[in-house]
């Protein structure tokens, strides 16, 4: 029985490690491999290209606002759906998975059509000066919709298993709701709220269906690295979309190198 578990463990090491090599390995190396092609003057001009440099900005600007705003709201919805009953939990749970199962073209298309200036709700913010579509705004509402799921769902196993005798103990030795919540229950949810944040953030980096719609995609106005990759691939500029690209994957390993770290040193 022993050697059976063994052996099925190592197939399961195998095949993890052929998706990795597979979907993973294979293409990254292929990018790094294709820019390595290029000399160091030629990377270092078309990486740092003003219109480059402003996309980087805007991409990761709005990336991490919308993850902020995904990891409190999507924290608060959590702890409502475990902790609280009501008649539409069941409800607001399925429809927290809609931005999985919805074409990210089809949000943006929504966006659009709720938000333009004839749009229900954009012909009321019009009224106040408010513009939404073509507009950065809209691309953090993208972001936001299609990165929601993520802290919400990294959250909810551990809440729902987290031990409810900790928090009466804690209470029981005089503990205020508040240092129950910042000292027991917290620490605990930590990790997962940085799991939850590193995939809200990936997501929202890498989003451009729904961003391709509901903004300009103007130079120096909204546009963003996905879109901006686009772009020169529809000018068969390859060399200008492998750049950007390397950049943008390097910048990413880089966050999730140090969030990583964050959720290591908590532990």
């Amino acid at each position: 029985l022993y050697d059976r578990e063994a052996s099925s463990r190592v197939k399961e090491k195998k095949r993890v490690f052929r998706v990795f090599y597979f979907h993973y390995l294979i293409p990254i190396t292929t990018l790094l491999v294709n820019s390595g092609y290029l000399l160091f003057d030629d990377f270092f001009f078309r990486a740092t290209q003003p219109v480059a440099l402003f996309s980087y900005w805007t991409t990761f600007l709005l990336a991490f606002l919308s993850c902020l705003c995904n990891s409190i709201f999507g924290f608060i919805l959590a702890w409502v759906l475990i902790r609280y009953k009501f008649p539409t939990k069941n409800f607001i749970d399925i429809c927290i998975d809609l931005p999985f199962a919805l074409p990210t073209s089809v949000a943006g298309l929504t966006f659009l059509t709720i938000y333009n200036q004839q749009g229900w709700l954009g012909f009321f913010l019009s009224k106040f000066g408010i513009q939404i579509v073509y507009t950065k705004l809209a691309i953090f509402l993208a972001m936001t919709f299609v990165s929601f799921p993520f802290v919400i769902r990294s959250i909810q196993p551990i809440l729902q298993n987290f031990e409810k005798e900790l928090e009466e103990i804690s209470w029981s030795l005089g503990a205020s709701s508040f240092n129950t919540f910042r000292l027991i229950i917290f620490p605990n949810l930590f990790s997962a709220l940085i799991t939850g944040m590193t995939l809200s953030l990936s997501r929202a980096i890498g989003e451009y269906g729904s961003i391709a719609i509901v903004s300009s995609n103007f130079p120096f106005k909204d546009l963003v690295v996905p879109v901006l990759i686009f772009q020169y691939l529809e000018q068969y500029d390859y060399t200008s979309a492998t750049v950007i690209g390397t950049v943008v994957l390097l910048l990413s390993l880089i966050i999730l190198i140090f969030l990583n770290f964050l959720q290591q040193k908590e532990n």
